[in-house]
């Protein structure tokens, strides 16, 4: 690849290159942002009004670009990047009356062909750009640039699998033309062979400077797998040469979004499950008189309940036998849980991670009533609505599961959530 300093001595020394080995440069003066901005402040600098026109133009500014080209004197590299700067702006026949002027100044005859047909395609004159075409029929086996605007036609007119051929042709005879490679990945792309498709802008990406499209369609790719690192690393590619490319830099968020997500997702995922098994009321189960009595007694309404309670516990209670017990341990024994497990550090309560509970998490802590928190009128309401009964319960929800409760404000909020930090607790976060 050219550098910067180097593409400055080409371009502001005469006599100038060839236009088709100046559009070559275009790729290394946008390689990066510093290089970019080298090349810009040289032509604004002033000096001869081709090459500033020229080096303006490969910079992407075209306005400032058509101004200096209109006081540099008429040769084959101007009237050609005329013709391009007019076909970007939407004035198609402007932009071919000066091709067909560069023809007559001698400029290569393929040269201005191939620009007068992508003129005609641009503009949706595709039997045109294909009679263009024809004109230069005898490089149909040499020129990778004629198979590559006939691929281009061909789909425009949505003939996808004859202009992939034509992309196979312009690479096999010339494996540098990032544009053929592109346009193939691209193709493979929209088809839905994705493999093929990451093979192609792989291809693309390893001519140097990388094509920032063709990483960023990649990592689109990859992200679409799974493959969040490789993704990554496309995007970041981008940002190490243009730091400011707002659209590298919103996708790399959306990566990083998306990694957290699938991660969340799993997550909350499995304690829905675990919640909706806690909140199964003991009374859907078949017990005996006695059992069901004492544990209504007890204020043991759901399996969650019974997690929060030892064996001993249940033995102590008045008329409350092995029997019992037995009926109790065989409810929890089928769903795969056991009587205490939600005082156990490995229980339940660390199935939300230490890191969203707080540093106070242990058995002892969590298993306390909120009543112990002194809470105000309305907190304490809020919690009876909420049916919340123990700290576990209460580090379990969100700020915004709580602000959600009627009549619970910032201030309520704020007051549970010092409440908590004394016991070393904080509510459940998301991020």
């Amino acid at each position: 690849m050219v550098s910067a300093t180097e593409l400055q001595k080409e371009l502001f020394n005469q006599p100038l290159p060839p236009f088709e080995q100046i559009k070559k440069y275009a790729a290394a003066a946008n390689s990066s942002e510093r290089g970019r901005n080298a090349l810009c402040q040289k032509a604004e600098e002033g000096g001869d009004a081709l090459s500033c026109g020229i080096t303006l133009w490969l910079c992407g500014k075209p306005e400032q670009a058509e101004a200096c080209l209109k006081k540099a004197k008429d040769c084959v590299q101007k009237l050609l990047v005329l013709g391009c700067i007019l076909r970007d702006k939407g004035e198609y026949d402007k932009a071919l009356s000066q091709f067909d002027q560069a023809a007559k100044s001698q400029a290569e005859a393929l040269t201005a062909a191939m620009e007068k047909a992508e003129t005609y395609r641009r503009a949706d004159r595709l039997e045109q750009a294909k009679k263009e075409l024809k004109t230069c029929a005898n490089f149909e086996n040499v020129s990778a640039e004629y198979h590559y605007q006939l691929g281009r036609i061909l789909e425009n007119e949505g003939q996808y699998e004859q202009s992939a051929a034509q992309y196979e042709t312009a690479v096999n005879l010339d494996p540098t033309h990032v544009q053929a490679l592109f346009q193939l990945a691209y193709t493979n792309d929209l088809r839905g062979d994705e493999e093929l498709a990451i093979e192609y802008y792989k291809q693309a990406i390893k001519i140097a400077p990388p094509h920032v499209n063709a990483l960023l369609n990649l990592a689109v790719l990859y992200e679409d797998r799974g493959e969040y690192d490789k993704a990554l690393q496309c995007v970041n590619a981008v940002l190490r040469s243009h730091p400011n490319h707002a659209k590298a830099a919103l996708f790399k968020k959306d990566i990083e979004s998306s990694r957290v997500m699938i991660y969340d997702e799993e997550r909350e995922k499995r304690k829905d499950r675990q919640s909706k098994i806690f909140e199964i009321p003991i009374s859907d189960f078949e017990l005996s008189v006695r059992s069901r009595n004492c544990l209504r007694k007890m204020n043991l309404i759901t399996l969650g309940d019974l997690l929060r309670t030892s064996e001993a516990e249940l033995l102590s209670y008045k008329n409350f036998g092995e029997t019992s017990l037995m009926e109790i341990k065989k409810i929890l024994d089928s769903k795969g849980l056991r009587l205490g497990m939600a005082l156990e550090t490995k229980g339940p309560a660390a199935a939300l991670g230490s890191e969203e509970l707080g540093e106070g998490a242990g058995p002892e802590i969590l298993n306390k009533s909120v009543d112990e928190l002194e809470l105000s009128v309305r907190a304490r309401r809020a919690m009876v609505k909420l049916d919340i009964k123990t700290l576990f319960e209460l580090v379990g929800k969100t700020e915004a599961e709580l602000l959600g409760c009627k009549n619970f404000g910032v201030t309520s909020l704020n007051e549970i959530k010092e409440k908590l930090a004394h016991f070393g607790l904080s509510l459940r976060k998301l991020d």
